[in-house]
């Protein structure tokens, strides 16, 4: 396949190697070579791609962006409304850039012994041995223009390594945050969770301008045997932006790992989340929620890979849609052959909150073990009339009998994110978009 030249996004990026400085190691210079050649020879995917049939993102394709410029001269007043109150550990990206500003100092983390700095060609020297196994190994690129192109440009972002039987309750809070039009940012995310350890990190995407930008996202995220990690994943970029996020999760024996994602801005919005299940006994839960209005579009892929025996998986995945807007959910679950006595749930529920909101889902299993407990469903309707009828026999009128049920259909998964103050923010915003008057 060749690259669809008349895609000014494509043309625009690929003009030329991106300048990047040389890093000492060789292996890290090879996989950014190979990911700038890769991303050559691939086409931005349309709605005739079967994994994007229901997400035409032509519009992204039509209009022409830039890596980030200079940043901008931004007051520690300008960002510290993002902060989290139990974050001890954070991690400041600006356009892509890291801010060391309004970054924790690296010693910081040290003393609560977990390694977070930004991911940059010093880190990768100082830390390659950690580094190399991991980093591009799980989020391939060979078939995915987006992650080839995240490597490609891959410069600052954040590592966070967990040593052996570390356990760190204070949540590592990883913001990147949008300020720039019309330009390209390529958020990296790499966690290794040592044997034993226990840690939560929050992947923050916020903005401070209303236009049109594109963030395109890759996380990787590797569990060591025994090994604990909350995954809290949240996007609240401009109504104007495009968002692409991929992550890809390996666990290894008997370790654990959760995810919350919440999807409330972007224009477009797809977010592709891999878990395998490598090793027996390792466990997942994986919950979603996209909320969205107007003419948005969210689109969560998910496949969870149970490629070894004793797994256990569940995911809820929720889409609230009002205006005429659309959501699309397409979650797999593949239980390998050998992987016996898996125990994996899948739901995908949907709340539509008006006649043009739109909802494609499409749970599925793939089942090549004999010896499992599986099962799926997904619903797609509106408010539960007699819910509505008990509420408003207790005395709530018809508005505010729907708002506190949408709001609940919501605050579900909002609920299950495990640092307060974030979880606090989101009930409101849930609470404030839902509301009607």
């Amino acid at each position: 396949m060749s690259m669809v030249t008349s895609s000014s996004y494509l043309e625009s990026l690929l003009q030329g190697q991106p300048q990047l400085p040389p890093s000492p190691l060789a292996w890290f210079n090879q996989l950014r070579a190979s990911a700038v050649d890769r991303a050559g020879t691939l086409k931005l995917p349309t709605t005739r791609d079967e994994d994007w049939r229901f997400t035409d993102i032509s519009p992204l394709a039509k209009l022409s962006f830039q890596p980030a410029r200079a940043v901008s001269t931004l007051q520690a007043a300008d960002v510290e409304g993002f902060y989290l109150d139990e974050a001890a550990i954070r991690l400041v990206f600006v356009d892509g850039a890291y801010m060391p500003q309004f970054s924790t100092q690296p010693d910081k983390a040290r003393d609560l012994g977990l390694t977070v700095t930004d991911l940059s060609s010093t880190a990768v020297s100082s830390h390659g041995t950690v580094i190399e196994p991991h980093l591009g190994r799980h989020a391939g690129f060979q078939d995915n223009l987006f992650a080839a192109l995240n490597t490609a440009f891959l410069h600052d972002g954040a590592l966070v390594v967990a040593p052996r039987n570390a356990a760190v309750d204070a949540p590592v809070h990883v913001l990147f945050i949008a300020t720039q039009p019309e330009v390209a940012s390529h958020p990296r995310c790499l966690l290794i969770a040592e044997s034993g350890s226990a840690v939560t990190i929050v992947e923050d995407y916020v903005t401070l301008q209303e236009g049109a930008y594109v963030t395109n996202a890759v996380t990787e995220i590797v569990l060591e045997g025994n090994a604990q990690v909350n995954h809290v994943r949240i996007q609240r970029d401009s109504p104007q932006a495009f968002h692409i996020g991929h992550c890809a999760v390996s666990l290894a024996h008997a370790s654990r790992y959760r995810s919350v994602s919440v999807a409330l801005g972007a224009r477009i919005s797809r977010y592709d989340l891999n878990a395998r299940l490598a090793a027996e006994g390792a466990e997942c839960a994986i919950d979603g929620l996209a909320l969205i209005s107007g003419r948005q579009l969210a689109d969560t892929h998910t496949c969870i890979d149970h490629a070894q025996p004793n797994g256990i998986s569940r995911q809820l995945h929720k889409c609230i849609v009002d205006g005429a807007a659309h959501a699309v959910f397409n979650g797999k679950i593949m239980v390998r052959s050998g992987a016996q006595c898996t125990d994996s749930t899948q739901s995908s529920r949907n709340l539509l909150l008006s006649a043009k909101a739109r909802v494609d889902t499409k749970p599925q299993l793939e089942i090549f073990a004999d010896d499992v407990k599986c099962a799926h469903g997904a619903t797609v309707g509106q408010l539960d009339i007699e819910e509505l009828f008990y509420l408003k026999s207790r005395g709530l009128s018809e508005i505010a009998a729907r708002n506190l049920l949408t709001y609940a259909f919501g605050a579900e998964i909002i609920d299950r994110i495990p640092v307060a103050s974030l979880k606090q923010r989101l009930e409101r915003t849930v609470f404030e978009q839902t509301k009607r008057s």
